[in-house]
């Protein structure tokens, strides 16, 4: 048999999700033998990159789909949303942490207060709107939230969205200033760097093509992209953060939890533009309402980006529909991961969901003049030659089998962990680079239930509000927000 090297803990796949998880367990333990395996040339090239998602700090200021329209006119159920944005302040929290730790570098490199907006038109629409912020206007978590109709109101907060637009226009806006832009690449690439230089061996070129459990853990085979040699590592405990991959890797180690499951390919594009005046006139993200038919991550926005210093705008996003489950995958990602196990689920799922497929169906069609349009029902004044289309992130929607047998889509992100902890995944999309802290925490119960308690002390050092539904304590709220505010150098 050949030489197995022994780690304590093997992430695979080099996103935001492994970054934090190894960050946390190397401040918690710095015993632990973590290494690290990427499959392509650097870390933070896929999800995680910044022009491969829009940096938005997710936390329910401005994506409707976390508290839809109740279906008789009453105000609408803020639960979900404040459940997101308690998730986000865990984030905020360790990321100030880290930075007084100087695991993290200055904030200025990786965040940034950008307003988070909501706009919407025609009467429908207003009315909903303005019933939400009348509930999230009281909620202590959502504290500065303001709502308004006024053409002068709303030009003053994003004067691209009424310059050129018809007065009579039914229109609303919700605005609020707590809202962030994060360069989650440049989040994953200063953990990394930590991790390194800690002894964490961070390999890249890396893909582990087998997994086999073992009385001591797992056994990984890495072969190298490269060269094609492989190299072959026991690890008591593995994280499955390879986005869209980790099915198909779950799937290998051949854990029940992983039956059943199977995912949904979305790609997408987006319109961008880094021209000077445009990006200096408008400083907010700003959502609005997906497509009848459409999955929550197709919501249009017109986004507020810095990258690397540098500002810019994107619009979009564009859905396609390629079987591709990463976006440097393969166009062979989706077969290869149909089960008898997940079958059914697959096929309900086509089934139930004929809307989002003729969604896509029409979004492939258009062109790029209907594509511009879209653009134009935000910003009336857009000139075609300032912009230029760019290729998104690829997303996987999860399918999870139900009691029945039957799948159903889930939007948002499902860890999926072995009934002994040892191994760990992480499948789904959106909100789930803004939540990685809150999903690695989860993570950290189930897999390191033993040390869990005996590190409480220190995580509740790293994140004062842990265990605490913040939303219920104003003044812990109030608090926390504003220290973290401080320390991250941002508004409210």
């Amino acid at each position: 048999m050949s030489k197995y090297e022994k780690v304590d803990v093997a992430l695979i796949g080099g996103g935001i999700m492994s970054a934090t998880l190894g960050a946390l367990l190397k401040h918690l333990n710095p015993k632990f033998k973590i290494a690290a395996y990427e499959r392509l040339e650097s870390v933070a090239l896929e999800s995680s990159n910044p022009w491969n998602n829009a940096g938005t700090g997710h936390a329910a200021l401005c994506e409707l789909n976390y508290m839809p329209d109740s279906k008789d006119g009453s105000l609408p159920n803020p639960a979900k949303a404040i459940e997101i944005n308690e998730q986000f302040q865990l984030s905020r929290q360790l990321w100030a942490s880290f930075v007084k730790l100087r695991i993290l570098g200055s904030p200025e490199t990786f965040i940034h207060s950008t307003p988070h907006m909501t706009f919407v038109r025609g009467a429908k629409n207003v009315d909903y709107l303005r019933r939400r912020a009348t509930v999230l206007a009281k909620q202590p978590l959502f504290s500065g939230f303001e709502f308004s109709t006024s053409y002068t109101k709303i030009a003053a907060w994003a004067p691209l969205l009424i310059e050129g637009r018809d007065r009579n226009e039914q229109i609303a806006a919700t605005r609020i200033a707590s809202g962030t832009d994060v360069d989650f690449g440049a989040v994953t690439n200063q953990l990394f760097d930590f991790l390194a230089k800690k002894g964490t061996v961070v390999q890249v070129n890396s893909e582990v093509v087998s997994l086999r459990r073992v009385n001591e853990g797992w056994h990984l085979t890495i072969r190298d992209t490269k060269t094609g040699t492989k190299r072959y590592v026991q690890a008591g405990f593995v994280f499955v953060g390879a986005g869209g991959w980790a099915l198909k890797l779950l799937q290998k180690a051949g854990i029940p939890e992983a039956k059943g499951f199977g995912l949904f390919p979305v790609s997408g594009s987006f319109l961008r533009t880094d021209k000077p005046e445009l990006v200096a006139s408008h400083r907010a993200k700003v959502y609005s309402q997906a497509s009848v038919g459409a999955p929550p991550m197709s919501v249009p926005h017109l986004d507020s980006r810095i990258v690397d210093g540098n500002g810019s705008l994107l619009f979009g996003p564009y859905a396609g529909a390629i079987p591709k489950f990463l976006k440097q995958g393969s166009v062979l990602d989706l077969p290869l991961t149909i089960r008898l196990s997940n079958i059914r689920p697959y096929l309900s799922v086509a089934l139930k969901n004929i809307s989002l497929i003729k969604y896509l169906v029409k979004e492939l069609a258009k062109s790029k003049s209907k594509q511009f349009e879209s653009l134009r029902e935000f910003m009336p004044n857009a000139e075609p030659a300032d912009w230029k289309l760019i290729t998104a992130g690829q997303r996987a929607q999860v399918i999870k089998r139900d009691a029945k047998g039957n799948g159903t889509l889930q939007f948002g992100t499902e860890v999926v962990t072995s009934a002994d902890g040892s191994i760990a995944g992480l499948l789904g999309a959106s909100p789930g680079a803004s939540t990685s802290v809150h999903i690695m925490l989860e993570i950290l119960k189930k897999s390191f239930e033993a040390d869990f308690d005996k590190w409480s002390p220190q995580l509740k050092k790293l994140i004062p509000s842990l265990g605490i539904e913040l939303n219920r304590d104003p003044k812990m709220a109030k608090k926390i927000m504003a220290d973290t505010a401080k320390t991250l150098k941002l508004k409210g």
